[in-house]
């Protein structure tokens, strides 16, 4: 498959995360994405997350339109507060 981007979209949330935590959080990427979505409605956010997908540096999640910072500390302290993860490891959340 070729891509026809030559970066990360700027729908997209990069998550620099511990390679440890991105196993972890991609066995439950279903459960992530539904609970990362329920936050993000409460907070009246037209912005959802459709898919998440391991990269390099972490975690790329792709989201339907381009997130402001306030859905970038609601991924942020929703990743931090997972029971399975080590919070250390999670560094922040960047638009590319």
């Amino acid at each position: 498959m070729n891509m026809t981007t030559k970066r990360p979209s700027k729908k997209q949330i990069i998550v620099s995360i511990g390679s440890n935590n991105v196993e972890r959080v991609m066995a439950k990427a279903k459960t992530i994405i539904v609970n990362i979505n329920r936050l993000l409605k409460g907070i009246k956010s037209k912005v959802s997350v459709d898919f998440i997908q391991a990269d390099s540096k972490g975690l790329l999640l792709t989201t339907n339109k381009v997130a402001a910072t306030s859905n970038l500390n609601i991924v942020e302290k929703y990743l931090k507060e997972l029971n399975n993860a080590n919070n250390s490891e999670i560094i922040s959340s960047s638009l590319p």
